[in-house]
């Protein structure tokens, strides 16, 4: 038994002043005033905000590693390692438009990184079967149509959670219904959809939509588009890159104003430069560097991002001044229920997973435990404390 305190606890919904989290193994046993908490394993915390750990639906890399040239479940393991220290507890590794062989072997790392590295919660497969029209910065020779066979690789992939990104106005209903029905998440991004080609795709089965705003149909005044769709369709659930420089913050604040907040995720869309990796490597052949705080192919379109959870949940607030609750909510609590892990994840409460980041005054991390299992080393608290 451990029993944490002594820091101002955020339970997934509100916060508790003067409590303690008593864990037990892997899980959260009992969350009790200071003075009923156990006087067993105490470990006084010293301040700051103790929250549920973050969860990031959109990791393409980081630390150096990126997933399609590593699609391995030790290149999961280093990516998960280095947003670790950024306050990631669960995360879904990304693969980028790529070849079909390079989709089963993505699907089989995930598949063999859930028994290895308790952080991986599934994969993102965004791609490829996007439009051509909004491809970013996805290579237009792997973009593809769907095929019976990907129904069968994809649906039959068992690897937690599976989001797949794809084009509404480039698949079928029929077909994104197949993949509802096995479970998939399906979300629409890359795409030039009207918005009722988005609705449809919604009402067949889709759940959400990825990194709003980034490559896809904007508003106009008699066509909505997808950025309209995405806020105007109240159940689904919406990906948000929160690092000034994919969505300008005023369109953050509108967006935030029109839609229901427990909808919204903050992802990442990390590349290897993320989280203490170096300022340029090469996606599929094409150069990305890091420049004024993003990436970019040599064409100057937007590649990924270096954001990390920590980042987004403080420019969230900072900037776009989102209120705190929110923002914690958005980085665990809302991708949890997303991801159909709510009854174990997002919150700290009895009976879940006790997988928590402890952060300071500033909202930057000083710890992070995974089912219990804290940072294994203390070096950045300290660091962040001014003792090194």
């Amino acid at each position: 038994m451990t029993v944490l305190s002594g820091a101002r606890i955020f339970d997934g919904e509100r916060f508790l002043d003067d409590h303690a989290v008593v864990v037990e193994g892997g899980h959260i046993a009992a969350v009790v005033p200071h003075s009923e908490r156990p006087h067993g394993a105490a470990r006084d915390l010293g301040g700051g905000l103790l929250a549920p750990g973050y969860i990031d639906v959109q990791v393409n890399g980081g630390g150096g590693v990126l997933f399609n040239e590593d699609p391995t479940a030790e290149g999961i393991s280093r990516i998960a390692a280095a947003h670790r220290q950024h306050g990631t507890v669960g995360l879904l590794p990304t693969l980028v438009t790529d070849t079909p062989q390079l989709m089963a072997a993505a699907i089989a790392a995930a598949r063999e990184a859930r028994h290895s590295t308790p952080a991986t919660l599934g994969i993102h497969l965004e791609g490829p079967f996007l439009d051509p029209l909004r491809k970013g910065a996805h290579e237009l020779r792997y973009i593809r149509d769907l095929e019976p066979g990907d129904l069968a690789t994809i649906a039959n992939a068992n690897c937690g959670a599976v989001i797949l990104t794809l084009a509404p106005n480039r698949v079928r209903a029929e077909s994104i219904a197949e993949l509802a029905r096995h479970g998939v998440l399906v979300s629409l991004g890359h795409s030039d959809a009207s918005y009722a080609e988005a609705c449809a795709a919604v009402k067949a089965g889709a759940r959400a939509f990825t990194h709003l705003f980034n490559a896809m149909s904007a508003p106009a005044g008699r066509e909505p588009g997808m950025v309209g769709a995405a806020l105007d369709l109240t159940e689904a659930y919406v990906g948000i890159i929160a690092d000034g420089h994919h969505v300008h913050e005023a369109n953050l604040r509108i967006a935030f104003a029109a839609k229901r907040h427990d909808r919204f995720m903050l992802i990442t869309d990390a590349m290897p430069p993320a989280a203490g990796g170096p300022d340029q490597f090469d996606l599929q052949g094409r150069r990305v560097s890091r420049a004024d705080g993003c990436l970019r192919l040599e064409d100057g379109t937007l590649a990924g991002s270096v954001l990390t959870m920590d980042e987004a949940v403080r420019y969230a607030v900072n900037v776009v001044r989102l209120d705190l609750t929110d923002a914690l909510a958005m980085a665990s609590r809302v991708p949890a229920t997303f991801l159909r892990r709510d009854a174990e994840l997002g919150r700290i409460a009895p009976g879940y997973l006790a997988s928590l980041v402890h952060l300071d005054d500033d909202l930057r991390v000083l710890e992070t435990w995974i089912e219990g299992r804290p940072t294994a080393d203390g070096s950045k608290r300290d660091e962040l404390a001014g003792n090194t």
